[in-house]
């Protein structure tokens, strides 16, 4: 009955790395022809500093955690 439940078992972290990667490999493709161009490349890069900043400042105000 348990014959290779464990080898079942150890194939879930390598399935979940395949995933992950499958899912960052199909949204950042589309984006690569843009990072070619030096202003697209800045501004894609502003957006996502802008967006991590943002992120970051809004966890913490829901968090109730001091800004500085």
């Amino acid at each position: 009955m348990f014959d290779g439940f464990w080898d079942n078992v150890f194939r879930y972290p390598r399935y979940l790395i395949t995933i992950v990667l499958g899912l960052f490999l199909n949204t950042f493709e589309p984006l690569m022809p843009l990072l070619k161009r030096p202003v697209t490349l800045i501004a894609l890069v502003g957006l996502f500093a802008g967006s991590l900043v943002f992120l970051t400042l809004t966890i913490r105000a829901m968090l109730g955690l001091s800004t500085i």
